[in-house]
């Protein structure tokens, strides 16, 4: 037998509706906040990743997926979904559009990492992206955004951080204010940050390994070197995030695993699912589309993680929505009622409805233990008596109760 994949995980069909459960509330909220689908490539040159991700990342240095295609062209399945997002912006020129551009996807992504409880090598996003917009008030709409989608789908016990990251013009007179505090503690760092140290010190801060996190610990914090504008942007996003009625905390360690991230950035977390809290994140990224050789161009995200949602969901008893049946079964009961059992099914679909009928030459006793095991409404017998009336009986399934049909009327019964 030929075994899945480490890292991946089938979607049965027992359990796929949960997926679209969540799906379907992602697309509403998508809905309600004027965003547009994008739908890009699931690989991509792998120079996009290196430039937009960042070559100082745990994705770009340890987790992507790279091959060389048949042609000698070194591509990579995407890892996460902005910097294809940002790519097709330039591309497409979608700069020409009325402004902010504002788009949400759902993808499937792929990461070669340790394999732990809500985190695969293939996983899903659910991501939005806004293009265009420097105010402050389009990071509280993308962070509202990610607090109704949790509210909608019943996680309650989730805390929302907030930091800034500050620009390049502050961000440089941070690092060095870091790097002066880090050399001392070199050699307590593991080897990736003591090389992060010369390229990109502002990524230590990332770092998950306990000596590092014990080093960082006293770390000057970016806070405090903010210039005047993004003292003032980080002020308004707080502002506006109370005028929305959206509780927050300040956390300045947050960083963010991206390269790409500048000023405002946001984490989702939660207790439920073990030492990976971090259920949603985002933030600012207004250098990236010109990283890419774009225009300058302002841009706010959010990207989560469908694997972690659905577990933490099911940690916390939130609610899903019953796996719906057909609306009708149709049992026959010899040769000719079953091919008529096969054609009001046709006919019931045809007309807007869910139908099934028997495939497996049950018994009449059989056929209603499998309609009443799929989750049917209706059951509907067709024996001789029924073939010779043009009458039948849809049973309701929750309560027994009976209404009587002519042949004509099922369709309409049943369409929708």
């Amino acid at each position: 037998m030929i075994s899945i994949p480490k890292g991946t995980k089938d979607v049965l069909p027992q359990e796929s509706y949960k997926w679209q459960y969540v799906e379907g509330v992602a697309r509403k909220i998508a809905k309600d906040f004027n965003l547009k689908e994008i739908r890009t490539p699931v690989f991509e040159h792998t120079e996009l990743f290196l430039r937009g991700v960042g070559d100082t990342t745990d994705i770009v240095n340890k987790e992507m997926y790279t091959f060389k295609d048949k042609g000698d062209r070194s591509i990579t399945l995407k890892p996460e979904g902005t910097a294809g997002v940002a790519r097709s912006y330039i591309e497409n020129g979608l700069s020409n559009s009325p402004m902010p551009v504002k788009m949400f996807y759902i993808i499937p992504a792929f990461r070669y990492e340790r394999p732990q409880a809500g985190r695969l090598r293939e996983f899903h996003q659910f991501g939005i992206e806004v293009y265009g917009s420097p105010s402050p008030d389009a990071d509280a709409e993308v962070i509202s955004a990610a607090a109704l989608f949790l509210d909608r789908l019943g996680i309650k016990k989730v805390k929302l951080n907030i930091n800034s990251i500050g620009c390049k013009t502050c961000r440089a007179q941070y690092n060095a204010a870091l790097k002066e505090y880090l050399f001392p503690h070199l050699n307590e760092m593991c080897a990736t940050c003591r090389e992060r140290f010369d390229k990109n010190p502002l990524r230590i801060l990332d770092c998950k390994e306990e000596g590092c996190k014990k080093v960082t610990a006293g770390a000057p914090r970016m806070l405090d070197y903010l210039c005047d504008d993004c003292a003032s942007h980080f002020k308004k996003v707080q502002q506006y995030l109370t005028a929305g009625g959206i509780e927050y905390s300040i956390d300045p360690n947050i960083v963010r695993g991206l390269d790409y991230y500048t000023k405002t950035v946001f984490e989702f977390v939660s207790e439920d699912i073990g030492a990976q809290g971090t259920v949603c994140g985002g933030g600012r990224y207004d250098g990236l589309i010109e990283e890419l050789g774009g225009n300058a161009t302002p841009a706010v995200g959010f990207a989560v993680g469908l694997e972690r949602l659905l577990l933490l969901m099911e940690n916390t008893g939130a609610y899903f929505p019953a796996d719906e049946g057909p609306d009708v079964f149709f049992a026959g009961m010899d040769e000719a009622s079953r091919a008529k059992a096969f054609s009001f099914a046709c006919t019931v679909r045809a007309n807007g409805g869910s139908a099934e009928c028997d495939h497996m030459g049950r018994s009449l006793k059989a056929q209603f233990k499998y309609a009443d095991k799929i989750g049917a409404k209706y059951v509907i017998v067709l024996g001789e008596s029924e073939m010779a009336s043009g009458v039948c009986s849809a049973k309701r399934m929750a309560d027994g109760a009976i209404t009587e049909l002519k042949f004509e009327d099922i369709p309409a019964f049943f369409a929708k």
